[in-house]
């Protein structure tokens, strides 16, 4: 078995679950790279192989069967670079604090391993958006697996972020953005801002205005085949637009041209896992005297 780890540069990563996690993993006699910067991090407390090689970029196809991913929803969104072309499937442990993406917990790493090791899981295609601009924006990384949010660059007044459809007029939403979400992002930034929770292989998208002024205004469920223009104004002439949690300033000149992207990510579950369980527990559906 071949993997590639990647995470953050963190001191909960240097705690003994980690430690632990990486004799687990030698001693089931696994192959492995890391991070460059996880790797150099690491090496001050977390015993491995100091030959272990690293990997900066995005992995070359075949390198590595699976990639594990240590820490919250964040540190497994940076890993698509790295895979998302190449379709190797992601595991996510979570260290981090909600974990819808990272759900793996991080407390026992022996049947985790033996799961990859034994191929005991289903693999969840997760679709993603794409960007494309005259600007080249975000250069070869424009793609996101949660959502697109185009916003104000200030907190002084709101904004009109025209939509399109397919190219037919959809709205002008005067609100302080409008995210685009995945089914994926539908149980992030999106839910806060009252969209709703798409299950993870709804053929969809979401557009949801983030405090729209008109009352009226509601989130949008749309086929994901459809293609999305964005243009914004207001009385600044900067913007700001967001891929998952990387972000851009823009001109209000600039049209966002958003669309499925030609690939995934592959998302390992382990066979006690479930999107419907997650939802009940990080939302914590059922907390109610009158079930207990």
């Amino acid at each position: 078995m071949r993997l590639a780890i990647y995470g953050r540069p963190s001191p909960q990563n240097l705690s003994d679950e980690i430690k632990a996690f990486f004799r687990q993993v030698d001693a089931i006699h696994a192959n492995y790279i890391i991070h460059d910067a996880f790797c150099n991090y690491l090496r001050q407390a977390v015993p491995f192989n100091p030959d272990v090689k690293t990997f900066t970029g995005e992995l070359p196809k075949g390198a590595v069967d699976y990639l594990i991913s240590i820490g919250g929803d964040g540190t497994l969104l940076e890993t698509i670079p790295f895979v998302a072309r190449q379709e190797i499937p992601v595991l996510g442990i979570n260290t981090g604090k909600l974990g819808f993406l990272s759900n793996a917990p991080k407390e026992n790493f022996t049947p985790v391993l033996a799961a990859l090791k034994e191929k005991r899981f289903t693999i969840q295609n997760r679709s993603m958006l794409q960007l494309e601009t005259p600007e080249g924006l975000f250069g070869n990384n424009r793609y996101a697996l949660n959502e697109l949010c185009l916003q104000r660059n200030d907190s002084s007044t709101m904004i009109t972020i025209h939509a399109y459809l397919n190219g037919e007029f959809l709205n002008s939403y005067w609100a302080d953005g409008l995210i685009i979400a995945t089914p994926t992002g539908s149980t992030a930034y999106s839910l806060s801002c009252s969209g709703p929770i798409l299950l993870p292989d709804s053929p969809n998208f979401v557009i949801t205005p983030v405090s729209p002024h008109n009352l009226n205004v509601r989130p949008v469920i749309i086929p994901d085949h459809y293609t999305i223009k964005l243009r914004a104004e207001g009385r600044s002439t900067s913007f700001i637009v967001t891929l998952d949690s990387r972000m851009e300033p823009i001109e209000s000149s600039v049209e966002l041209n958003i669309s499925k992207a030609p690939f995934g990510i592959k998302l390992i579950h382990l066979p006690d896992q479930s999107f419907l369980a997650t939802l009940r527990n990080k939302l914590s559906w059922g907390k109610d005297v009158r079930n207990e």
